[in-house]
């Protein structure tokens, strides 16, 4: 990756902005310790120089000005840093005893500590410091000046500042070298995901985004577009002979109403008999229409197109709504239809496809239940809406795909139907983010479990 490019990349500029935050905090923080070690350090020094002054003018001397004279001499004897001042200056100003040679104009005469600049004078000669210093009034009028040299806080600051430079440079430059090598793995990383897109696109629809199992962000977003990607080769699988499907079941019905209209032209000698041969035509035509229906319904329900109105439904009521609807149907079959009363549960859905996804189920079920047999349908804990019957059964080897579009398995080939009625309930299951499963019974047990899933 050249520099230009790594500069433009979003991670990078990220990984600069974390140093530059980096780099402040750091400031800030050495500045706090450069502050709290300044005050500690300025305040020991005053503490020590006010104690000195104010000590040594309250004590009651006969001869003061030549106690202090000595006193000041004593002090600046055992001084090898030459760090400590002290002056007494007359009434008038003028130097008595000690290294400082003239009285600072802007020092307060108020015994405490105040930063000043001044001229120390001893063996060495002259040389202007910049100090702390205190000035105390003598009973005799004098003007007693203790100082000590504030260097030790200047050098402070240069170890302040030299640790600073050796500790944030390097963590600087570190964060900006972990931010280049992060950049160019993560450019990496979209470069193989890009590549593996392009071949997916290209049609090579078994192709999936590489996964590390290194869980992170990328890991997390490779996983979830794989499972878009197994849902779409599903579907794509599904939809390559859903066509050919649709042009088979249409078909048939639709060559019969050509051969009854054929032979209606042919053979009617009279209106009832034309007429006889209309309706079976008609039939077939409602057939096929049937089909057409179905296939948009579920495309309907696939798109999402009736979740505007999600309302409180009462599974209860669409279980007495069914079976009122079917009794007489299943009686007429000679199927007993028994409908297992339960404690009142509610889901938030589409009242009306959830009234067709059961009705779906008990169609199915009284179809292919034979004649003294039996089909039930109630409201279980959870809750589970459950169509139980005492049909041939669904083999486990056949169970994915009855929700196929135009499945239909051996046992029912010479039922009539287009084998869509499950994929219509499979549809309207997912669209409400529920389960459907089917199991054997003895027959057939088929349940809705109503309890939404992060799918």
């Amino acid at each position: 990756m050249r520099l230009r490019e790594l500069i433009g990349w979003t991670p990078f500029r990220w990984a600069l902005l974390v140093a530059a935050v980096f780099v402040v905090c750091t400031l800030v923080l050495f500045g706090f310790f450069y502050w709290q070690t300044t005050l500690y350090v300025t305040g020991n020094i005053d503490a020590a120089i006010v104690g000195d002054a104010t000590s040594l003018a309250g004590e009651p001397i006969a001869d003061m000005q030549r106690e202090v004279s000595e006193a000041i001499v004593a002090r600046l004897r055992d001084d090898p840093r030459r760090i400590k001042l002290a002056g007494l200056f007359g009434p008038d100003g003028a130097r008595i005893a000690g290294n400082i040679a003239a009285l600072p104009a802007t020092l307060p005469v108020d015994g405490r500590a105040h930063a000043a600049s001044l001229t120390r004078i001893d063996g060495s000669g002259r040389e202007a410091q910049t100090v702390r210093a205190v000035a105390v009034r003598l009973a005799s009028g004098c003007t007693l000046l203790f100082g000590r040299d504030a260097d030790e806080v200047r050098r402070i600051a240069a170890i302040v500042g030299r640790a600073l430079a050796l500790g944030l440079l390097p963590a600087t430059c570190l964060a900006l070298l972990a931010g280049a090598l992060l950049s160019v793995r993560a450019q990496r990383r979209i470069a193989t995901m890009s590549r593996q897109a392009g071949r997916i696109v290209s049609g090579e629809l078994q192709e999936r985004l590489p996964v590390r199992r290194t869980r992170d962000p990328f890991d997390s977003l490779a996983a979830i577009v794989n499972r878009m990607l197994d849902d779409i080769e599903m579907l794509v699988q599904a939809l390559a002979g859903v066509g050919e499907d649709i042009a088979h079941d249409i078909r048939t019905p639709l060559t019969r109403v050509r051969a009854t209209l054929e032979q209606g032209r042919d053979r009617a000698r009279s209106l009832d008999e034309l007429q006889g041969v209309t309706d079976r035509a008609i039939g077939g035509l409602d057939q096929s229409l049937g089909i057409i229906n179905a296939v948009l319904r579920i495309a309907e329900i696939d798109h999402q197109r009736r979740l505007a109105a999600l309302d409180v439904v009462q599974l209860d009521q669409i279980i007495d709504a069914v079976g009122e609807l079917y009794d007489p149907i299943a009686e007429d079959k000679g199927v007993a239809l028994r409908i297992l009363k339960a404690e009142p549960a509610s889901v938030i859905g589409d009242r009306d496809l959830l009234f067709e996804a059961v009705a779906n189920l008990v169609d199915n079920a009284v179809k292919f239940t034979p004649a003294a047999g039996s089909v039930s349908i109630g409201v279980l804990p959870g809750p589970v809406i459950q169509v139980a019957d005492t049909g041939p059964g669904i083999s486990g080897s056949e169970r994915d795909a009855v929700t196929r579009r135009f499945y239909r398995s051996d046992k029912s080939r010479g039922t009539a139907g287009a084998g869509l009625g499950l994929s219509l309930v499979a549809a309207i299951v997912k669209l409400h983010s529920f389960a459907l499963n089917i199991s054997p019974g003895p027959g057939c047990v088929v349940e809705i479990n109503c309890r939404p899933t992060n799918g």
